[in-house]
This record gives C-alpha cells, structure tokens and sequence, in this order.
C-alpha cells in the first residue's frame, strides 16, 4: 500500500529534495531531472476542451492514462489492479495533465498553485483506498513544483469510469 507518510512518504521528500537541489524551483528543470517527458496533448474523445483558462485559474477536464502506459490503463481497482498499479496509473494521468497544462499556459514556470484535485478510482467491490491511489499523482505535482504542487483534494471511487479507465483526475491551476 502506498501512503503519504512512512516509507513513501520518506522516498517522495528525499527525491523532491534531490529533485529540488538540481532544478532550482524550475518545474521543467525537475521534469527532467526525474527522467520525465510530456507526452504530446491527447486529442479529447467527445466536444470539450482539455483545458480552459479564465482570469489566473486554469481548469483541466478529467484526464486519464492514456496509452501507451499499459496495463494499468483500465480496470478496476482493487480487482483487476493493485492499489499500488492504481497509484502508477494516478502518477500517468499527471504526467498527461501537465502536457495539456503547459500548451494551455506555454510554461510551467507559470505556475503559481495547484488548487484542487478531483481524482476517480474506478473501484471494484469494497475498495476503499482511494487517497493511497490518489498519491500517485499528489506525490508527483510535489516532486514537480515542491510546495505549489500541495493541493486540496478529493478522492472517489467511482463503479464505472469512461472506456473502463482505472482512474480520472481534474485539476485547478493558480498561473501567472
């Protein structure tokens, strides 16, 4: 199982301040030092946008793992994935997210805040570890901006997900 203390909660301060003492507060910069590349933007199956910004606040649609990430694309969490697959899946739908939010604000450098994360676990039948899902993706907007990635958040579990996705996060973003 994955958490937010303990060990991998320990491993996720360690990398962020690794992370941190090579990339200077620059979220591209850490991008990179973890090894990461935004994928390109995926086209949206249906009539919306991937991102809307007004004023300073940007709001991105639900997001899932698109391919090619693999098996942990879809399913059920808590049935056909572990919880610890689901917490992957979260940390590949952030990794999408942040491709539709710098073509929507051109740099991540922009970012001021991540305000809030609505995140949906498909969940099989009395799965109930939704956060610890969740902290794949919360883990990971921590590792990229350190302390304006901390976001209020809600995490769900969902009977049926679009395309039998394992998981679907949406997201406000504070931007210059």
């Amino acid at each position: 199982m994955i958490r937010s203390a303990g060990l991998g909660g320990m491993l996720v301060a360690l990398l962020v301040s690794q992370v941190d003492a090579q990339a200077a507060g620059d979220p591209e910069a850490r991008l990179k030092a973890l090894g990461l590349t935004l994928p390109p933007v995926g086209r949206p199956i249906a009539n919306y946008v991937p991102a809307v910004r007004t004023g300073n606040l940007v709001f991105l649609a639900g997001h899932g793992p698109a391919q090619p990430w693999g098996k942990t694309a879809t399913g059920k969490v808590g049935k056909d994935l572990t919880t610890e697959e689901g917490a992957q899946a979260a940390r590949d739908v952030g990794i999408n997210m942040l491709s539709s939010l710098k073509a929507e604000i051109g740099d991540l450098r922009k970012v001021k805040r991540i305000v809030k994360v609505l995140g949906m676990v498909n969940s099989g039948p009395g799965f109930g570890q939704q956060p610890e899902v969740m902290n794949g993706f919360s883990d990971l907007m921590v590792a990229v901006f350190g302390d304006r990635g901390k976001h209020a958040r809600s995490a769900v579990g969902m009977a049926e997900l679009p395309r039998n996705l394992s998981v679907e996060i949406e997201m406000v973003v504070e931007v210059e």
